[in-house]
């Protein structure tokens, strides 16, 4: 088989889910022995250190573009140029043309759903109204549909009322550099480089309304508030002027002494954070997967993380759940977890457990087994 992979982000310098979801997918793909192509389609930028072309991958850089432009036009273009038996599109959308077939990876149709959801920034209000046009068109013309988790996949057919057969579960995986720390220089280096505090949560998340950055800055307030804040927050890569304005809106802006900003973090860095945090703190609103989960049982940090959509299917019994929706019970989770040294142990041993289930291999494998399966129907 002559396999298109889609990845026209994993070069960028500042790379987030999606983005990693694809790379670690195509590196694992170059591991298998196999006499199978992978021609990989990705747009120029500064980061094309992070994958090499290697006997079975091929990279096609695909001249710089808006994004519907890049996808529409000049992928399925380069895609027919390279004359690939299949196109695997990697971020829930795809071109409505095209002339091999198509198998989608629809991480999830959040931006579809009808959520008591502010709209977040003027970029996440653009890409969710290309994705509110094309997914409904392009899920129709898909031999077939990869999507994060049992809860999503069924979301998704009840969405769309389609054929079961034609959404398949394949689990995203963790990156085998995620362990514990335990290197003393690698932790205080990265202590130093990122002004780590002794003691921390750990939160990651962005500004899209899902991460519930206000019902995370709330639970701090009602802590700090009643003098029973355990230790500080950390944030990754979260715009203070967007804090500021939650924070205003609590009517609590000193909570903003409580929380440490580190800015972007690179994937590679980010084990020795997981490594010295008191505990991980994920409390989405809505979320397919949620591989940070796995990176922090990885790490053995203990976990809190909501009680709503796939967080239970992925954490199991690894994971303290609350409703994201009260913020009074985030804050009263993170008192207790903090306080029961009994909690936190079990809560890691089972997360290391947990852990085994998800790998970049076995998603890799079941991926390549869709391909086949398509191009041989396509064939026969």
């Amino acid at each position: 088989m002559k396999i298109g992979i889609e990845a026209q982000r994993i070069f960028r310098k500042k790379k987030h889910g999606m983005d990693m979801v694809a790379l670690e997918l195509i590196r694992h793909l170059q591991q298998i022995e196999s006499d199978d192509e992978f021609v990989v389609f990705v747009k120029p930028d500064e980061d094309s250190a992070c994958l090499q072309e290697s006997k079975n991958v091929k990279i096609v850089n695909v001249k710089p573009a808006s994004y519907p432009v890049w996808e529409q036009i000049l992928l399925p273009a380069a895609a027919k140029k390279e004359g690939i038996d299949l196109l695997h599109c990697t971020s829930n959308t795809a071109p409505l043309f095209m002339s091999m077939p198509l198998v989608l990876t629809l991480h999830d149709i959040i931006y579809l759903e009808k959520l008591n959801f502010k709209e977040g920034t003027t970029y996440q209000k653009f890409g969710n109204l290309y994705r509110r046009w094309n997914v409904p068109a392009i899920v129709g013309k898909a031999k077939a549909i990869i999507t994060v988790s049992e809860f999503e996949r069924q979301k998704i057919l009840a969405h769309f009322k389609m054929p079961e057969s034609n959404v398949h579960t394949i689990y995203n995986g963790v990156g085998n550099h995620f362990c514990k720390i335990t290197d003393k220089n690698l932790l205080v280096q990265a202590k130093e480089k990122f002004q780590l505090p002794d003691k921390y949560i750990f939160y990651l998340g962005n500004t899209d309304p899902k991460k519930n950055v206000s019902g995370v800055i709330k639970a701090l307030s009602i802590l700090k508030a009643k003098g029973i804040l355990p230790c500080k927050l950390l944030m990754l890569d979260i715009d203070r002027e967007f804090l500021t304005h939650i924070a205003g809106q609590i009517g609590d802006p000193s909570i903003l002494n409580e929380i440490v900003f580190t800015g972007y973090v690179s994937n590679k860095d980010l084990p020795a954070i997981y490594s010295q945090a008191s505990m991980f703190l994920y409390p989405s609103l809505r979320e397919s997967f949620g591989i940070p989960m796995i990176e922090a049982m990885r790490c053995e940090v203990p976990i809190i993380t909501s009680n709503t959509s796939c967080m239970p299917e992925i954490a199991g019994d690894a994971a303290l759940f609350v409703n994201p929706f009260n913020a009074g019970e985030i804050a009263d989770a993170i008192v207790r977890l903090y306080h029961d040294t009994g909690l936190q142990n079990s809560l890691v041993a089972k997360g290391k457990i947990r852990a085994e289930i998800f790998s970049w291999d076995k998603n890799a494998m079941q991926t390549i087994d869709l391909y086949r399966q398509v191009v041989n129907s396509a064939k026969s």
